[in-house]
């Protein structure tokens, strides 16, 4: 897990650089299909952290809380994640 964190706190630092980029861009008075795909590249950087995330979700905490018989909570989490991913 500790890599998986080191690995997603550099994406998201990645990412936040990004967005001080889109800040310059609009502030520079950048075209606006420039800034679109920028925009559209930072989304799509955050929703690989956010499936990151899940897979690792899933894949730990969820399986442990199944394996302790907490099937009702961990079935509960996954279908909010779901449902929140989904909008």
């Amino acid at each position: 897990m500790k890599s998986t964190k080191q690995k997603l706190v550099r994406r998201l630092k990645i990412i936040e650089g990004q967005v001080r980029g889109l800040q310059e861009m609009l502030e520079g008075g950048a075209y606006c299909i420039d800034v679109i795909t920028q925009t559209s590249a930072v989304k799509q950087a955050l929703s690989g952290v956010e499936d990151a995330l899940m897979e690792s979700h899933l894949s730990t905490c969820a399986a442990n809380q199944m394996q302790k018989g907490k099937v009702t909570e961990a079935v509960s989490e996954i279908l909010k994640v779901y449902r929140l991913k989904r909008k």
